[in-house]
């Protein structure tokens, strides 16, 4: 029986994993108790860092349930509430929407998604064209939208071009039932162009991930801080763009700059080229799916068309809120495509509840950080500093807390003292403008560190794609190098010269 439960325990995860887990619930009591007056904030750091270590980790275990169980352990060892876990769960209640209605929103797209992007793959022989398409693109999408509904997308065209290559280099048909996560079947011949192409989309992932971070920082609606700091600010779409601009526009060059560098001189895993066979592959998929096309599929590539124009329309105005607009797109995408049954319908909840799950999990770390005040020191130096460099400090501190914790955490934690300081009359009307930049752009460009630092990057490490083209934390940490070193210094060079 007890070997039964060691087998059970966290599944398949390597026997050293579930041992280190085990270690980390051990080992945290253990420190509450000894470590005297110190003892929460020193257990508190502990969780904080062991739930970043099962987001490392992720290709091994899906985190969910080593960072579930450190998440109960920091309830029941009373470094958090459940009401504190509620009410920041609530605070992000758009964000679940988003996770729930938007990413499954998108599958329902797919068929479109996939006949555009297949044509744009194709067509663009140029991997430094490519790649400036795919960040350029995601840049100005993120813009408009949200990153991690463009996010979302690219995810979806992937995901739809692995599956294709990987069924014909394991020698199927494409109407046969497959499952791409298994290279038991790809033959040695494929093998090569197989790790190949993991390496393409691997690159077309980051390259659309930098982008949305980019792009996202421009407007009130590329990510949900945005959002928090125009309504503490009194910003409008323009207002905030203008506010902004002096920082965020020279960040966009150089964030494109760094893409063709990066392609061009294939650093940090950059810059592969899509073999010939694939590209074959593709095509031939491409030419059987043309010929075999009937007025039916045509009819419902033109719905999700005109679905996908309604969904950029109803988020460039912010007509409602994002998880709402993506229910309205299920609901166009099903209703005019014939999807009527409720098995067809739940398949598209499957990528998007894990990680809603996750997030859920990840409020509870967020709360814990919150309740033991783990971030005060580093919010109160940046608040007691003064002078030229105060909004550099800003930029600096939120941006490192980001990549930590949760941005729109750390940016509701600034922006709400900022604007106390503003209503006693510690700082200027114009003093509160440029911290408010300074916090929203650093909640944004130093975050894109880590995959924990931007929600977009997190749902990318766990999605289904991820563990199928080998992008495990920290491949990711390193593809993001190059975009951390360049955005931040760019970033903090605005905001010390140009704001």
């Amino acid at each position: 029986m007890l070997h039964a439960f060691r087998n059970l325990f966290l599944g398949h995860a390597p026997r050293w994993y579930k041992l280190t887990i085990l270690g980390f619930l051990l080992l945290n009591p253990l420190v509450l108790f000894l470590g005297g007056a110190h003892g929460a904030t020193i257990a508190a750091w502990c969780i904080v860092l062991q739930f970043i270590f099962t987001l490392a980790m992720a290709l091994k275990c899906y985190p969910l349930q080593p960072g579930g169980l450190l998440a109960l352990e920091a309830v029941l060892l009373g470094l958090t509430h459940p009401a504190s876990v509620y009410q920041h769960t609530l605070t992000a209640f758009p964000i679940l929407l988003l996770l729930i209605f938007m990413v499954a929103g998108i599958f329902f797209l797919k068929e479109m998604l996939v006949f555009c992007f297949t044509k744009l793959l194709l067509k663009v022989r140029s991997n430094l064209l490519l790649a400036f398409l795919f960040c350029g693109v995601s840049a100005v999408l993120a813009a408009f939208l949200d990153a991690l509904t463009v996010l979302a997308v690219i995810i979806t065209v992937a995901m739809g071009f692995y599956e294709v290559y990987h069924k014909v280099a394991s020698g199927k048909a494409h109407q046969e039932p497959h499952d791409s996560s298994v290279d038991e079947h790809v033959g040695e011949l494929h093998r090569s162009d197989l790790d190949a192409f993991r390496a393409v989309l691997r690159g077309l992932l980051m390259h659309a991930g930098a982008g949305t971070v980019i792009g996202g920082v421009m407007t009130p609606v590329g990510q949900p801080q945005n959002v928090l700091i125009a309504e503490q600010a009194g910003w409008n779409f323009a207002e905030f763009f203008w506010q902004v601009a002096p920082v965020t526009l020279p960040v966009f060059v150089v964030g494109i700059v760094t893409c063709l560098i990066v392609e061009r001189l294939q650093w940090f895993g950059y810059g592969a080229r899509l073999p010939d066979a694939v590209r074959n592959v593709l095509e031939a998929y491409d030419r059987q799916q043309q010929a075999q096309r009937t007025q039916r599929d045509v009819a419902i590539i033109v719905v999700q068309a005109i679905t996908a124009l309604i969904l950029v329309f109803a988020l460039a105005l912010h007509l409602a809120e994002v998880g709402l607009v993506g229910l309205l797109v299920i609901v166009l995408a099903t209703a005019f495509t014939g999807i009527t049954e409720e098995h067809r319908l739940g398949k598209a909840f499957e990528a998007a509840l894990p990680f809603t799950a996750l997030i859920v999990v990840f409020f509870v770390i967020v709360a814990q950080i919150h309740d033991q005040h783990l971030f005060e020191p580093v919010v109160g130096w940046a608040l007691q500093e003064s002078g030229q460099g105060r909004a550099a400090i800003f930029y600096l501190a939120s941006g490192l807390l980001s990549s930590v914790s949760d941005n729109v955490f750390v940016a509701t934690i600034y922006i709400t003292e900022v604007k106390a300081a503003l209503l006693e009359g510690a700082i200027t009307t114009s003093e509160f403008g440029r911290l408010a930049v300074a916090i929203n752009t650093g909640t944004n460009i130093p975050s894109i560190a880590t995959p924990n630092g931007q929600a977009a990057l997190l749902f990318l490490l766990t999605s289904a794609v991820a563990p199928l083209i080998r992008l495990s934390y920290g491949r990711m940490v390193w593809m993001a190098l190059p975009y951390t070193i360049t955005l931040t210094l760019s970033g903090l060079w605005a905001v010390l010269f140009l704001l």
